[in-house]
């Protein structure tokens, strides 16, 4: 049993982590924040959290410190992977019971229970999971949001314990009011994405897979950015909240260009191509009321994604550090998905072609410390783009 006060300090203290949870509004960065403090709750080494998706749990996110340690979980964060609804793995029972489950040893599990362990993940990484505690998500209205899975709990001394009484009891209370701002960051998303298809109306280049690439690549890049700066955690975790959000709108003011012009088959005349210009005009516009931090990043990138270092771009024509950090970034995440997508104009380009204009353009259209960071992390940007097609 644990004391009463430890127990009252503890609620309070979810209470404060669910607050500043409330303060995020991007589904990726809640899911990410949701499962490190949970993760801190009940000292669990590692975790992950599955979606409900067309009737199946989606992976979204995976943490785990002796595998991947502080650089993150990288490569693995973007897995397409989705499991059924059903008593067939852990993580499904859950789902279906809509109920806790909770196991000392994966590889002994009760037979009581029907649900089994896949040993594949550790056979693969040279882990051993021990303890598992896997709680479904349930928003207020009782519907099934996703299940969250600990793994591996720690005592004081490092060494991998069962799940106490305490965190079976603390952890459920902390994701019964985690769901609900989870729920909040999935329409949050899918709001932005109906707001981001209006232009794809109007250029069929503009795809949702598109703009999701976009935000995740973005997304990555300021977060190596900002790591390498040494940020506070905090500041990281804001601003890493904002831009995903705000660079799926980079193109939106695409709807004031007419069809005749973006649809059109062959090259452009310099009037025709004045008229595309002024999309980034036009999506600033919709953003010249700011009300927060969101509004003034999402004005910045629509209208200065297309600005570049050397100060050869446009609308404003701006230079260097003069162009919005966020702008910079999607500007660079932005060529990079389009180089690599089919067009109708143009075949996808090979990496290494890639690669090579990206260097050739450092210092004249991007910001030379971004493409410093964009090659650390390839491997990532590759695997966002396997999973957003």
């Amino acid at each position: 049993m644990f004391s009463h006060h430890l127990k009252r300090e503890t609620v309070v203290s979810i209470i404060n982590i669910i607050g500043e949870l409330n303060q995020l509004q991007d589904v990726d960065m809640i899911l990410s924040s949701t499962l490190c403090e949970a993760r801190a709750l009940a000292r669990a080494d590692a975790g992950s959290i599955f979606l409900m998706r067309n009737g199946r749990l989606e992976f979204r996110h995976v943490q785990n410190d002796t595998i991947f340690g502080a650089k993150g979980a990288g490569v693995f964060q973007y897995s397409d992977e989705s499991l059924p609804v059903n008593d067939s793995s852990i993580v499904g029972y859950a789902a279906l019971t809509k109920e806790m489950v909770s196991i000392d040893d994966a590889y002994a599990i009760d037979e009581k229970l029907p649900c089994r362990f896949n040993p594949s993940i550790d056979e693969k990484n040279g882990y051993r999971t021990v303890s598992i505690l896997a709680v479904p998500l349930i928003a207020r209205n009782h519907s099934l949001v996703g299940v969250m899975q600990l793994i591996n709990a720690k005592d004081r001394h490092g060494r991998t314990v069962a799940f106490s009484e305490q965190c079976r009891t603390l952890v459920p209370i902390f994701t019964n009011n985690a769901a609900a701002i989870i729920e909040r960051g999935i329409l949050n998303r899918e709001l932005i994405l109906r707001m981001a298809k209006m232009a794809e109306l109007h250029d069929p280049e503009e795809t949702g897979a598109h703009v999701q690439r976009v935000s995740a690549i973005s997304a990555e890049i300021y977060q190596r950015w900002a790591e390498k700066r040494q940020l506070p955690r905090w500041e990281i975790r804001r601003f890493r909240d904002i831009i995903s959000q705000a660079s799926m709108l980079h193109d939106a003011g695409k709807v004031g260009i007419p069809d005749a012009v973006l649809k059109k088959p062959g090259p452009l005349n310099d009037e025709e191509f004045a008229l595309v210009k002024q999309h980034t005009v036009y999506g600033a516009r919709l953003f010249t009321s700011i009300s927060s931090e969101l509004d003034q990043v999402t004005h910045d990138i629509m209208r200065h994604h297309h600005e570049r270092w050397n100060g050869s771009g446009y609308p404003d024509r701006l230079a260097g550090e003069a162009i919005p950090l966020a702008a910079r970034i999607t500007a660079l995440a932005d060529v990079f998905d389009a180089l690599s997508s089919q067009r109708c104009y143009k075949r996808a380009w090979a990496a290494a072609a890639i690669h090579d204009e990206i260097r050739a353009k450092s210092g004249k259209d991007f910001d030379p410390e971004l493409v410093e960071t964009f090659f650390q992390i390839t491997d990532t940007l590759q695997a966002i783009q396997q999973k957003f097609v």
